[in-house]
């Protein structure tokens, strides 16, 4: 008994496709990092990167970093590639991050990795934000710390169910960087000063109602998506974002859901509007609610030095530039990198996972002004100029 034809055609046209996606890999491979850590490949139209350590949650080392500022420089030059695709391998995470344990062993053995890894993350950060052709950034999965800072400053972010967007430095001595010091403050209300200071996570259809996405589709649907954006024949902006519409209207998922933070809006636009940390946690004890008491609760595990540097960040970058900003946050690292806080961080949090670090200060009052205006000094012929 034969097959029917429309089946043929299907069968035949399927194996095509499935046959042209092994190859579309095989290509991509074949021009990989020296460790494979990031994928480079065309397909298309597109340029495509893949963050390619699954293992460690797709989390940038130094050499991901410098490969990649590299590759987005070529393709931003190279007329046959019209946009710029973004993703992670492994199904669990886009990018959870900087390696910032590396980071930490670095700076206590005094090593210039501490120095030039901001240096050049923030200069890679820079060029996503400067780029001359459409990012776009699929965040299918954990998107944190230094994956908010390959994706957040690109033109398309498409977040799915599976992200889990947050910014958790606080609570291992650091602050919010990678431009966390321009886009939070520029959130509605005062979410992003929620967000920078307690290290909330957002979930799903929230990262886009949260403004932080620019679009929202399904995780199942993200390989025809990039198969329809590389199809495109020179496409401009708007004929990537006509694409990336359809797919975000076709989505249903949480689609009736409201907003998670809608009912606290007030609370944190309230309570978040104090000029001090010391106002803030003020202001949640007064609320009284359970959410407010929660954030309460989390704001008081977090180092008090990272608090105050993160609100005063969260405050002057929200009338900084771009350029300002990271050149803030570079001298901000590097003030870090020097003090107890963040290695201690690292500590309780990934290397004895003990989640009990000992701050110094241990209490928000013995953190003076005067030490708070150190970490903001301007480190002359040292800092970063974008």
């Amino acid at each position: 008994m034969g097959w029917p034809a429309a089946l043929c055609l299907g069968f035949r046209f399927s194996s095509f496709r499935r046959t042209s996606v092994i190859l579309q890999h095989l290509r991509m491979s074949g021009s990989a990092g020296a460790a494979g850590d990031v994928l480079f490949g065309r397909k298309g139209c597109a340029g495509v990167m893949t963050l390619n350590r699954p293992k460690f949650l797709n989390t940038l080392t130094f050499q991901m970093v410098q490969q990649m500022y590299a590759q987005i420089k070529k393709w931003e030059q190279d007329p046959e590639t019209c946009l710029i695709i973004i993703k992670g391998a492994g199904g669990k995470a886009f990018c959870a991050g900087g390696d910032v344990r590396e980071i930490s062993e670095a700076a206590k053995a005094k090593q210039e990795l501490c120095r030039v890894f901001f240096r050049k993350e923030y200069a890679l950060n820079y060029a996503i934000a400067s780029c001359q052709k459409p990012y776009v950034a699929l965040l299918d999965g954990i998107t944190m710390g230094g994956g908010v800072g390959v994706s957040v400053h690109g033109q398309f972010r498409v977040a799915t169910e599976k992200c889990l967007f947050a910014m958790p430095e606080t609570r291992i001595g650091l602050f919010p960087d990678v431009g966390g010091g321009y886009f939070l403050p520029r959130l509605k209300g005062k979410l992003g000063y929620f967000l920078g200071l307690t290290g909330f996570r957002l979930k799903g259809r929230d990262v886009y109602r949260a403004g932080i996405a620019t679009h929202f589709v399904d995780s199942e649907k993200l390989p025809m998506l990039e198969e329809d954006l590389s199809a495109l024949k020179s496409p401009s902006k708007e004929n990537i974002a006509e694409v990336l519409g359809t797919y975000h209207a076709e989505s249903k998922i949480d689609q009736d859901k409201p907003f998670s933070l809608e009912e606290h809006m007030d609370k944190i636009n309230r309570c978040f509007s104090a000029k001090t940390v010391e106002g803030i946690m003020e202001n949640l004890q007064r609320d009284g609610s359970p959410f407010a008491l929660e954030q309460l609760q989390v704001i008081n595990k977090m180092s008090p030095t990272s608090l105050k540097i993160t609100l005063r960040q969260l405050t002057e970058g929200a009338s900084k530039s771009l350029q300002e900003v990271f050149t803030m946050e570079y001298r901000l690292s590097q003030m870090c990198m020097s003090h107890h806080d963040f290695h201690e961080g690292i500590r309780a949090v990934l290397v004895d996972k003990d989640q009990s670090p000992k701050w110094k200060p241990a209490d928000l009052k013995d953190m003076t002004d005067e030490e708070l205006d150190n970490y903001f000094k301007p480190l002359g012929s040292g800092d970063l100029v974008l």
